[in-house]
């Protein structure tokens, strides 16, 4: 007989999680319907602070989505400013997380991090393609093996107020390790050369460490797909 093995969640949402719960005791004080509606709260809050275990798929020019979400937007882009990249275009991919999606974000690639910064912003709603420029920001400057550099963006919305980055300068990554996580509904960018191949489209649903949205040193065009 198989076991379903338990949710692991991550330290940040502890205090969460007894908020809620102490709102759902309070809440059932006041009425039984209104204490149910806290319970659910408890729910979703455990829900969202999950961390799953992921299989990471180990081709070595794959690029691994970092988030778990919708690809929002495929298009050619500077890189943040801060990160020191260069002001030439880039392939961006936007992948957008509502506040259902695994919020834990991971490393697309091994390399290195190069540089890390932080920028402060506005919480507009991630779903806004200036939200990319405007919002409260936390970039990272990623660099394999083979020299090629990578940048991975994670963006605040406009319920996310908390950007949180695990990892710091000087660190090895593995692909589809665990680098941080935006607290609520947010969006994480990546920029990756300009000759990259693209295999994400526009409207599909990516698992954060498991889906492969890219391809290094290849020719072959960019992926296709169509509504059905």
């Amino acid at each position: 007989m198989s076991i379903i093995p338990p949710i692991k969640i991550r330290p940040e949402g502890r205090l969460f999680i007894t908020i809620f719960f102490v709102i759902a005791i309070i809440l059932f004080n006041l009425a039984q319907f209104l204490g149910w509606i806290g319970v659910i709260l408890v729910g979703w809050c455990i829900y969202f602070f999950r961390d799953p275990d992921r299989v990471t798929p180990k081709e070595p020019n794959l690029i691994i989505s970092p988030a778990d979400g919708v690809i929002q937007l495929v298009t050619n882009s500077t890189p943040p400013a801060e990160l020191e990249m260069g002001h030439t275009q880039m392939r961006r991919i936007s992948i957008f997380m509502s506040v259902f999606d695994c919020h834990v974000n991971r490393s697309p690639i091994e390399g290195k991090v190069i540089k890390t910064a932080y920028k402060p912003g506005k919480f507009l709603n991630a779903s806004l393609d200036k939200s990319s420029e405007d919002n409260e920001r936390q970039s990272l400057n990623l660099q394999n093996q083979d020299g090629v550099n990578i940048a991975v963006v994670q963006i605040a919305g406009l319920i996310a107020r908390r950007i949180i980055c695990w990892t710091k300068e000087g660190r090895q990554l593995r692909a589809g390790e665990r680098f941080g996580m935006i607290r609520f509904g947010s969006r994480v960018d990546i920029y990756l050369p300009i000759k990259t191949r693209i295999l994400a489209i526009p409207g599909q649903r990516t698992i954060g460490g498991e889906t492969p949205i890219a391809q290094l040193k290849t020719r072959q065009k960019d992926r296709k797909g169509e509504w059905r």
